[in-house]
């Protein structure tokens, strides 16, 4: 094993670091809203090269072998994943700009790619969305999916000269529970089937008439959009009514001067809601492109979740702390805010809201969907990395996430549905995370909690710690819980017996 490096050479790393990731978070931004129509990383890449060196990774390996502690390792794992990003650094350049340029015509209007998915779901005739997704697939396939494929052999390969045989391997050696997690996601789904099959089948059909045998993906996107609440989310009031709900915490939006918002039109923005960390907690961007009604707000609050964890994140803290470090714990705060916007109690105090309970239920529905989706994700993920040819697990992702929604997913996405570093597992814990926490914080402060400022004293004082814990730990200190996705169930079943 190569000999590690010295203390001098690991705190010049943190620091090279620190502005590698502050560079390709600024770039994703500027493409990401709109104002950048190129993604180029390759020269953010070649300027911070010694990052992504196999002999770096391998170094830092040595550290956290001689017992380099927690910050070295998540320097490590930074340079492995920089490691193995620097192969499919143009495959990711060429994916972006794909997603930003390919347009398609369909019923004679010409709409760009990244527009597709909310056309699909804004669109009331069925014919129409699965001719708008029958479009989307045939530009993921000629267009997208040999680049996918190609990242995914080069990773594949690379994966080795890691010292490990495979990249479920990696992520088991970098301190990621995916076994423990895995058999978790397995007693969800058998626990929560045939709760699904009735919620799910209620839901469709009171939503476009179709039950869960003969709903398609292409409805399933009409039904998330839940047009019919349109008029009591509307557009000209999601600022103001964020902006309130965080002056109940104690948190003034205008005056924070680190916090930028974007919520400005431009024909090429990414219509998925973003947040660009550029500086911890320095300057932080919160980029929207609405496209209307609940999910927007669910995006916003979501974004702002984010958004208000990097701009309380304590300054004095290592890069390590404030960059890297378990995501469960962002997405986990990201949760907690957007979750709200499905709360009865916070939508009868903010929109004055028709039916509240109503709409609790059928946002724990979609929740239900979505964990459920991202457990069959996880299922399918470890077995993907595992095998020698990736190409082969096509099947198996229509077979898995078919039988965890009972609407089969297109197996053109078995590759543009698997996200970097088994993010599927920091979204599964953020879910149980947010879940757990939200159980404590009604428990303390009662029902509106989200209007107590000593709620928003112990929010804040738990986002000034950045990442520097786990979500398991934080849990365990605020709570004395362990971290279970059951409690998502618990959560669900509660939000439907109150219709």
């Amino acid at each position: 094993m190569p000999e590690p490096l010295r203390q001098q050479e690991l705190d010049a790393l943190s620091e090279d670091a620190d502005r590698f990731i502050a560079e390709l978070d600024e770039e994703a931004y500027l493409h990401g809203s709109g104002q950048k129509e190129t993604y180029d990383i390759v020269p953010i890449y070649e300027a911070h090269a010694d990052l992504t060196k196999l002999d770096t990774a391998l170094r830092l390996h040595a550290n956290v072998e001689a017992a380099g502690g927690r910050r070295v390792r998540e320097l490590w794992r930074f340079a492995c994943e920089g490691y193995l990003g620097n192969f499919v650094r143009d495959e990711a350049e060429k994916l972006a700009e794909l997603e930003a340029t390919l347009e398609t015509v369909v019923d004679g209007e010409t709409i760009p790619f990244r527009m597709l998915r909310p056309a699909i779901s804004n669109s009331e005739d069925r014919a129409r969305r699965q001719r708008l997704e029958e479009a989307r697939n045939a530009l993921t396939e000629e267009h997208l999916n040999p680049l996918y494929l190609h990242a995914a052999g080069v990773v594949h390969g690379e994966v080795e000269r890691l010292g490990e045989p495979t990249y479920s391997a990696l992520y088991r050696a970098f301190g990621f529970q995916l076994d423990d997690l895995a058999d978790q996601c397995r007693a969800f789904l058998d626990d929560t089937e045939r709760l699904w099959e009735e919620t799910g089948d209620r839901w469709f059909r009171s939503a476009i008439g179709l039950g869960l045998g003969e709903v398609q993906r292409w409805d399933a996107s009409r039904v998330f959009r839940a047009v019919s609440w349109d008029a009591a989310f509307p557009r000209e009031r999601m600022l103001p009514a964020l902006e309130a709900t965080l002056a109940d915490l104690g948190i003034d939006l205008r005056s924070q001067e680190n916090v930028h918002l974007d919520l400005e039109e431009r024909p090429t923005k990414d219509p998925r809601a973003f947040c660009a960390p550029v500086e911890v907690p320095g300057r932080i961007y919160l980029c929207l492109k609405p496209q209307g009604g609940p999910e927007d707000w669910r995006a916003l609050f979501h974004e702002a979740g984010h958004t208000e964890h990097f701009a309380h994140t304590s300054d004095v803290l290592a890069m390590e702390e404030k960059r890297l470090g378990d995501n469960a714990v962002t997405e986990g705060w990201a949760m907690l805010l957007e979750h709200l916007t499905i709360d009865p109690v916070w939508l009868e105090r903010r929109l004055d809201f028709p039916r509240p309970y109503e709409f609790a239920a059928e946002g724990a529905a979609s929740l239900l969907w979505v964990v459920r989706r991202y457990c069959a994700k996880l299922l399918y993920e470890l077995e993907l990395h595992d095998a020698p040819d990736p190409s082969a697990l096509r099947p198996r992702y229509v077979e898995l996430l078919s039988d965890a929604l009972k609407v089969p997913p297109s197996d053109t996405d078995y590759l543009a549905d698997v996200d970097d570093g088994f993010y599927a597992s920091e979204y599964l814990r953020a879910w149980a995370f947010e879940a757990q926490l939200r159980a404590y914080l009604r428990e303390k402060f009662g029902n509106a909690w989200f209007t107590r400022r000593d709620a928003g004293s112990l929010l804040r004082e738990l986002w000034g710690e950045g990442q520097k814990w786990t979500a398991d730990e934080l849990l365990r200190e605020v709570t004395g819980d362990t971290l279970e996705l059951e409690a998502v169930a618990d959560r669900v079943r509660e939000s439907l017996a109150a219709v």
